[in-house]
């Protein structure tokens, strides 16, 4: 829809149209949009009717309200099937954690852009192959295989939710840096909701033990599983229906963050030499070093989504340039531990998928900071940023497609 309210900017009759065709879709493109028509006064005079008009909380449709009930419902219900029929939650929750919430955000959002029946089609095959796949994985007590496909499973059934996201404009670097960015707004909203359910939690158990009741085995196994699985879903409503509730608040983590996150790093790397500790020779060392790596790599992504929208923020692009050559400097670290321990005791699945893993991440790292420094230097936009990393996304399909579905097979689900 931002192509369309640029088209019609200067149209007032039809913006207006465009806007009453689909006013919470219209609400959110523009907000995105106006920091790059700050000067325009049409567009100012829309940011100040849309700010007025969602001064209070937007609940959106009757219909759409009614499907994000029922999804919360059903997430819960899903969660709750080891206790209805009996499952072992050892085996259900590891390998189907991510089927709990993910198929229904991805129904929402292939509803919300009204995707095409071949994308429906690719969306249920591909979640139906990983449920059906981890699902009946020989039940080993020892198999390293099997936790890396549990854990890639998830980052493969968010790639398929970011593939319901963008819709059908699957090529369009924006609406993949949109995606970024709505997983830190939902982040950002989760943690609130989880915050105020915890506080809910603390009150109801506290009243109802003072009249005699212990509901805490009770409430733990039937409300707050349901709340724990319903809080992405309804975070995803509230933040696409109100995309101010936290508009302001991600680009401020995202400024905040960034520098902490980056001085935090240097000092690690420096105490890391003094500690006597190193990920050459310590496995679970490394393992720590790697989940640090991608946490890293989170923030720069997020923080380039939110920097993207303003081309005069050179502070916080040499923010980000500093926190990309430190990652690298990491990621050399890690890559070269993993080289070494590789050479030493040879090829496991788990050492393949962290060199593999840690050779996109410095590839994707290098080309972001090569364009990091053609902003800085004048030479491109900051938006050639966004575009490398949303170009570079669907690599990351593949490798999780790769270590999940082919891993197994490889090695023979050891």
């Amino acid at each position: 829809m931002k192509q369309e309210i640029l088209a019609q900017l200067n149209e007032p009759k039809q913006l207006e149209k465009l806007y009453r065709t689909n006013k919470v879709l219209f609400k959110r493109e523009f907000s995105e949009l106006y920091p790059e028509l700050k000067d325009n006064a049409i567009a100012d005079f829309w940011k100040e009717r849309l700010s007025y008009e969602s001064e209070g909380i937007n609940w959106g449709t009757g219909r759409e309200l009614v499907l994000v009930i029922i999804a919360s419902l059903v997430a819960g219900l899903i969660a709750k099937l080891p206790a209805i029929f009996a499952i072992n939650e050892d085996f259900f929750y590891p390998r189907n954690i991510g089927f709990i919430v993910f198929p229904l955000l991805t129904a929402y959002f292939a509803w919300k852009n009204k995707l095409s029946t071949p994308k429906i089609a690719f969306i249920v095959v591909a979640i139906l192959a990983g449920l059906v796949f981890i699902n009946f994985f020989p039940d080993l007590k020892k198999s390293d295989t099997l936790i890396l496909s549990c854990i890639h499973l998830l980052l493969f059934l968010w790639s398929i939710l970011g593939f319901a996201f963008v819709g059908e404009q699957g090529n369009n670097e924006e609406k993949r840096l949109g995606f970024l960015k709505y997983n830190g707004d939902l982040v950002v909203m989760t943690t609130l909701i989880l915050i105020a359910g915890g506080i809910m939690t603390g009150v109801t158990i506290g009243l109802f033990s003072l009249i005699g009741f212990n509901i805490e085995e009770f409430y733990f196994k039937n409300i707050a599983i349901l709340g724990l699985a319903a809080a992405p879903i309804v975070g995803t409503y509230l933040t696409q229906t109100n995309p101010q509730l936290v508009g302001k608040v991600s680009p401020v983590i995202a400024k905040l963050f960034s520098p902490l996150v980056a001085v935090m790093l240097v000092v690690y790397l420096i105490a890391i030499a003094y500690s006597g500790k190193n990920p050459y020779n310590d496995r679970e060392f490394l393992l720590i070093f790697n989940a640090l790596l991608i946490g890293v790599m989170a923030i720069i992504f997020f923080s380039i989504a939110e920097t993207a929208k303003s081309t005069k923020n050179y502070t916080g692009v040499w923010v980000l340039v500093l926190l990309s050559v430190v990652t690298i400097v990491v990621n050399g670290v890690a890559l070269s531990a993993i080289v070494f321990r590789i050479s030493e005791w040879g090829f496991t699945p788990n050492r393949t998928a962290v060199l593999g893993g840690n050779i996109l991440i410095l590839i994707n790292l290098l080309l972001v900071t090569v364009q990091l420094f053609k902003v800085i230097s004048k030479k491109a936009e900051i938006n050639g940023v966004g575009k490398t990393i949303a170009f570079y996304l669907p690599v990351y399909f593949i490798w999780t497609i790769i270590v999940t579905f082919v891993f197994p097979l490889i090695f023979g689900f050891k």
